[in-house]
């Protein structure tokens, strides 16, 4: 079949794509796919360079003799926003990558003398029975903190759902109108404290921070819409894990036309009067129209951009800003399965107020650390072989610090989590461990190219959020746009999935490409793409 039509001795089609609008994106991280999805659904020729072997970034697989773990998010939550992308370009999420609502969500266990055990469920009423026996006072706050928090997301979303150019757009009607619900100035921790009177419930509340790299004593009351989100929409397993969303997305953006270069760095950019023009790698030159960088911001910037051309944002700083904590990774191909453990579990430490504090002030390794395991094959046993099954274990550390010398102290941590490991149950997990590979804030750094290794961005204080944050649109160079957690509206996977709408919406107002699809699918999609539909058994 002909695809093209000619007038005269034009080829129209031929035309069309000599004419198209070139944007490159470096790296494919979450945010770096999405994005190109949107711009390749707008017609532009796109292409992602990305430094390593595989797609995903954070979110990318680590796979050895059978075995497949998530190397970094394993909860998926709030699917809307992705849906409505995967909407915008002709696709529904839950038929491209099928998932399953997690019940329980996950399991709290709590060290300590007074210990306890919650099994987090979006069922109120099982809830309300196990609140009691922490505090009977604390039985129907849950409810008020939903019923709060609902109206809360409401006036929260065109915060997060739109850029911030300057000081000027924090007296947007919208934003004045929920300042009152949103109590800027409070913290997570206090905002949890006028819900509950237990610590432990506070804490059961509130350790969703983490997700952002921070403290809930430190982190913005803002977020306590993350704890909200996960009861109210759920909490998904993706089948092969939250790495597979990643790969589906590169698939269907290689199906809309992007090539994805793998193994290529970018190692300089061209700038002319201010604008930059052209990726250089070891392989080739990329001319663009436009340039999205995907990649970590403060690594990438201090790397790559010459400091001259750079004045907010110069190295010095980049160095003085606050960054997130890091984390240590174990990954652990075990024989058998822990079938009594829920999928996502927490324990949190019985010094949890110290840990906190050894990781944002004194930078040192805790004796006593809070630490999260996902036993992910109870619910997919397609990621172990026959027989066996996954322990992802990861403890928030600090990002890189003088004081830890990883060289000498990881071993010692090792075994440190590996203990810490029976609080919930998992005793014997050393003799069953048949394959093991680890990441320390020096890997973030080294093979993942991750500033000081703080594997959430820049912290998420009141003084580097909105506009304060590096902006979508950077305002240090033309032609060049940010996603990831790096920029507007932060870090976690809805969000990051929310910076690639916002700067493709940006990206192609500048460029005169419409985004009528963006806006279209942003009216909310059909509920079938954000409901999982019923696993088919041959899916394992």
């Amino acid at each position: 079949m002909e695809r093209h039509r000619t007038v005269g001795h034009e080829d129209i089609d031929s035309e069309i794509f000599m004419n198209k609008k070139k944007v490159v994106i470096v790296g494919a991280g979450p945010g770096g796919l999405a994005t190109a999805m949107q711009l390749a659904r707008a017609g532009c020729d796109v292409t992602v360079l990305e430094r390593r072997d595989r797609v995903g970034g954070r979110t990318s697989a680590i796979e050895t003799e059978g075995y497949r773990f998530d190397c970094g998010p394993t909860f998926f939550l709030y699917p809307r926003v992705l849906a409505e992308i995967f909407h915008s370009v002709g696709r529904d999420l839950m038929d491209e990558v099928p998932m399953e609502r997690l019940d329980p969500q996950y399991r709290l266990t709590f060290g300590g003398e007074k210990g306890g055990v919650l099994d987090c469920t979006p069922d109120m009423d099982e809830m309300d029975r196990q609140i009691a026996q922490f505090s009977p006072a604390d039985v129907g706050q849950l409810r008020r903190y939903m019923d709060e928090n609902r109206e809360k997301l409401k006036r929260f979303r065109p915060i997060l759902e739109s850029p911030f150019h300057s000081m000027l757009d924090l007296m947007r009607p919208s934003l004045i109108g929920a300042a009152a619900k949103l109590h800027p100035f409070r913290s997570l921790g206090k905002e949890l404290e006028s819900y509950f009177s237990d610590p432990r419930l506070v804490i059961a509340f509130a350790f969703q921070a983490k997700y952002l790299g921070m403290s809930p004593f430190n982190c913005p009351s803002l977020f306590s819409i993350l704890s909200f989100l996960e009861y109210e929409h759920g909490v998904f397993h993706p089948i092969g894990g939250c790495s597979r969303v990643s790969e589906r997305m590169a698939e269907i953006a290689e199906e809309l036309g992007v090539t994805i270069r793998l193994n290529e760095p970018v190692e300089s950019v061209e700038i002319q009067n201010r604008r930059a023009t052209a990726l250089r790698t070891s392989e080739d030159r990329y001319t663009a129209d436009a340039i999205v960088v995907n990649a970590d911001f403060a690594e990438w910037m201090t790397k790559t951009i010459p400091n001259e051309n750079r004045r907010r944002w110069t190295n010095e700083k980049i160095a003085k800003k606050r960054f997130s904590c890091s984390t240590f990774m174990l990954y652990l191909g075990i024989e058998g399965m822990y079938e009594d453990l829920p999928h996502h579990n927490i324990h949190i430490s019985e010094t949890y107020d110290r840990n906190l504090r050894e990781i944002e002030v004194d930078h040192v390794l805790s004796s006593d650390p809070s630490v999260y395991v996902q036993n992910a094959c109870v619910t997919d046993p397609s990621l172990a072989p026959p027989g066996c099954s996954t322990l992802y274990v990861l403890v928030p550390v600090s990002h890189q610090s003088e004081n830890i010398d990883w060289s000498t102290q990881a071993d010692a941590f090792r075994e440190k989590t590996l203990d810490q490991l029976a609080a919930i149950g998992l005793g014997d997990v050393r003799e069953r461990i048949r394959v093991e590979h680890r990441i320390t804030p020096d890997d973030w750094v080294n093979e993942y190219a991750i500033y000081k290794g703080a594997t959430f961005n820049l912290a998420h204080n009141l003084g580097q959020m909105l506009h304060l944050r590096p902006k979508n649109r950077f305002d240090e160079l033309d032609g060049v746009y940010l996603v990831g957690g790096g920029t507007h509206p932060g870090s976690g996977l809805p969000v990051i999935y929310e910076s690639s709408r916002i700067s493709s919406r940006l990206l192609l107002d500048d460029l005169g490409i419409s985004t009528g699809f963006i806006d279209e699918a942003a009216k909310g999609v059909p509920p079938s793409t954000t409901v999982p539909k019923p696993l088919d058994p041959a899916v394992f």
